[in-house]
């Protein structure tokens, strides 16, 4: 990622930066109105774009700022029946980071499942992708308003 840590961190999990870039996700919001997840947070998503109309309910299970983050799926939503993902954020230098982004998915109902996993994952893949170049665009283009915005801010940046 053309930025820091901290900045790609930032604009992922500040739901305001978020709604900005996010290609796959149309809404989100933290239970209870916080500008961004913790441990334990509930996070209602909707998507959009082509897979417009699903949606999905997750906790946090690790919120490290601006090292990692992980989710899981809190109950059900069709097409999966367990969905989970963390991501990790690694320093290259001033300018760059790597974000690893890792998942796991199963669909369901059971009896399809073999049917339906892999179209799932291959489209889950692709809108994947496709949202991290969009995210990587707006770091290009909107760093320094991101930057700025942490300084002004100052996020409680907590960067242990």
């Amino acid at each position: 990622m053309p930025a820091p840590c901290e900045v790609v961190f930032d604009i992922f999990h500040y739901q305001h930066w978020r709604s900005r870039w996010d290609s796959l996700v149309d809404a989100t919001s933290i239970a209870g109105g916080a500008p961004c997840p913790y441990v334990g947070a509930i996070n209602d998503v909707a998507t959009g774009g082509m897979l417009s109309g699903l949606s999905m309910r997750t906790q946090f299970v690790s919120y490290q700022r601006p090292r990692m983050a992980a989710a899981k799926m809190v109950g059900r939503s069709f097409p999966f029946t367990k969905w989970a993902a963390s991501m990790k954020h690694e320093k290259i230098d001033a300018e760059q980071s790597v974000m690893i982004y890792t998942y796991t998915i199963e669909t369901g109902p059971p009896l399809l499942r073999w049917l339906m996993e892999p179209i799932v994952s291959r489209i889950f893949l692709r809108q994947t992708r496709k949202r991290f170049a969009c995210m990587c665009d707006f770091l290009l283009a909107h760093r320094a308003e991101v930057e700025a915005w942490q300084r002004s801010y100052h996020v409680s940046l907590n960067t242990n």
